[in-house]
């Protein structure tokens, strides 16, 4: 099967896939096991209407349903509270605002969150940070994710900028998310913590009328493979959209294995 790389893509069904019928299977996972206990599973959003038998509760309207059964919630895995500055030659910094009291060492709140290079920011004077996230997200048909903001939890404490999204083929390119966050207000401090809605995946099928099943999957020798020959291609082209027919000419026939895991014995 081809796949061009518009999304308007030939849907012909894969080997071993019933393709257009029932749910698509999208699979996730960590791509590291350290400390990956923090990290909590992505979470189908769903309405919270406390009279869901009246019969014109928004939580039974279908369109309601159905825009949230494709917006998974993805989690803050740690404190974040963290104040923009520059340094005495005017460079940009990060401050870990919390000091003592913080629950992330700094040295690892360095090693996950940091600026991106002020000439690589989108508008002048609107610092643009990043967080690195080991969550996957991966299919065996064409599926595009789309990061977007958590615009269905309401925030009591706005965060002082927006998020800055992306959207991909999770089939071809299977690749660990980033948070990244475009600081509008740099003079406020950012706060998120741990738990707080950080962005959501929203996900595309074909039919766009397919509904999802988000299944935890395993890193298999394939699947870690694929994403070696995948990865870093961004330090050395700019359109890495244009590799998508190369990357899927050496593309494993079935990269998502779901997890098995041993049932707890009776009581």
């Amino acid at each position: 099967m081809r796949i061009s790389v518009s999304f308007e893509r030939d849907a012909e069904p894969q080997a071993g896939h019933d393709s257009g019928r029932g749910p698509v299977t999208v699979g996730w996972c960590l791509t590291e096991t350290k400390g990956g206990i923090i990290y909590a599973p992505p979470e189908r959003v769903r309405s919270v209407d406390l009279d869901r038998r009246h019969a014109k509760s928004a939580s039974r309207c279908p369109a309601v349903i159905n825009l949230e059964s494709r917006h998974f919630l993805i989690r803050a895995p740690f404190d974040m509270h963290v104040g923009f500055a520059r340094d005495d030659k005017g460079k940009p910094v990060l401050r870990n605002l919390a000091g003592e009291a913080s629950a992330i060492r700094a040295s690892k709140l360095g090693e996950k969150l940091h600026l991106t290079p002020e000439p690589e920011w989108r508008h002048p004077g609107v610092p643009t940070i990043q967080l690195s996230l080991p969550y996957l997200f991966v299919a065996d048909e064409p599926v595009y994710l789309s990061q977007v903001a958590p615009f269905m939890h309401y925030t009591p404490d706005p965060l002082p900028g927006t998020i800055f999204g992306g959207r991909f083929p999770i089939d071809v390119w299977p690749r660990p998310l980033m948070w990244a966050f475009e600081w509008h207000e740099p003079q406020k401090p950012l706060r998120i913590r741990r738990g707080d809605p950080l962005f959501y995946a929203l996900f595309e099928t074909t039919p766009p009328d397919r509904g999802v099943a988000v299944v935890e999957a395993e890193m298999t020798p394939d699947l870690r493979d694929y994403m070696d020959l995948i990865s870093g291609a961004v330090n050395y082209v700019n359109q890495t959209f244009s590799l998508f027919a190369a990357a899927e000419e050496r593309r494993p026939p079935r990269l998502v294995q779901p997890v098995r895991r041993r049932e707890k014995a009776a009581e």
